[in-house]
């Protein structure tokens, strides 16, 4: 029986005149309740590919709806989604947060679906937790594309607060702000800098989704708490917090030429990262020009298709290479 059934969920909201690329929900168990996963594609058991794409600290599934939408275009590709413990229709799952959590429920969201080895894609935190999930869990992964991250932190201890409170105190303070409206929730985040000039449908749809609560108490329904324990636990690890370069299949990494406010400190300086790339050479490693580090996943502009094509060669060079086997376990 087919795991996985499709549903109406009255998401995205009414902006969101695009077409929608998850056509798809998945409630899959995991400790203390279920799992939100969205589908994009055909139904993984027929399809030659799966990706299980993973978001960033603050963000839901729909920040891949753009690179979802992109894929679809193959129709050999299967895109799932979660949103991770904590955030999105997962943000009522209870503790324990942080990596070891995310990796026990990708690993259930896998065998929910029949899935036994997927293209793993994260972005931002997501990127670290899919090294981490390659490393524990090769047998799983057939491909790996980091978006914007992954690699371990080159910030001095002395740093890690101020890189924690930058990233993460926005969507912390979104937590504890009430809106008078979806309306006015949403144009805090069409003034955010990364958007300015990449707003469309998708960035509306993705600040909808986020958004909970009646007039005059609408907020953002990501967990503070799953927010603080994630982002303490990626900051605090140092360069030892990811094993990339202990991975020993191809990882495709996707870098953004700006940085999370759409200014010149890219989330991956180029000087680390190529350095970090000549000294494991199964790394290789694509800039993408006018995009920051949000624009990269999500909004008018080249970034989705960027990803997508990346996405795309990574799991056609894994499913080349692997040995026959059934459909959908590259």
């Amino acid at each position: 029986m087919d795991p996985i059934t499709a549903v109406d969920d009255g998401h995205p909201g009414p902006r969101a005149a695009c077409r929608e690329p998850f056509t798809a929900s998945i409630g899959v168990p995991v400790a203390g309740g279920t799992l939100h996963v969205r589908r994009a594609g055909p139904l993984p058991g027929t399809a030659d590919v799966v990706v299980l794409a993973v978001h960033g600290v603050t963000a839901s599934h729909m920040a891949w709806r753009a690179v979802a939408r992109a894929l679809a275009g193959n129709p050999r590709v299967c895109v799932l989604a979660p949103d991770l413990r904590g955030r999105g229709r997962s943000a009522t799952l209870p503790g324990p947060y942080g990596v070891c959590a995310h990796l026990a429920d990708l690993v259930a969201v896998l065998d929910h679906a029949g899935v036994r080895r997927a293209t793993v894609a994260g972005h931002s935190m997501g990127a670290h937790v899919a090294s981490r999930f390659a490393d524990e869990h090769p047998g799983r992964v057939s491909g790996v594309v980091l978006v914007d991250g992954g690699l371990p932190l080159p910030a001095p201890m002395g740093e890690i607060d101020d890189g924690l409170e930058e990233e993460a105190a926005p969507a912390i303070e979104r937590t504890e702000e009430c809106f008078a409206s979806v309306d006015e929730y949403v144009d805090g985040w069409r003034a955010h800098p990364a958007f300015r000039r990449a707003w469309n449908d998708d960035v509306d749809a993705y600040a909808r989704y986020e958004a909970v609560g009646d007039g005059g108490a609408v907020r953002c329904g990501v967990s503070e708490h799953a927010v603080l324990v994630d982002g303490i636990e990626l900051m605090a690890g140092g360069p030892s917090c990811t094993p990339l370069a202990r991975l020993e299949m191809p990882v495709h990494v996707v870098r953004a030429e700006r940085g999370l406010f759409d200014d010149d400190n890219p989330a991956i300086p180029e000087h680390y990262l190529h350095g970090f790339a000549a000294d494991h050479p199964h790394i290789t490693v694509e800039k993408v020009a006018d995009v920051n580090h949000y624009t990269l996943l999500l909004g008018d502009g080249p970034g989705p298709t960027r990803v997508a094509a990346t996405i795309e060669l990574a799991a056609t060079a894994a499913t080349a290479a692997a040995p026959s086997g059934p459909r959908g376990s590259a």
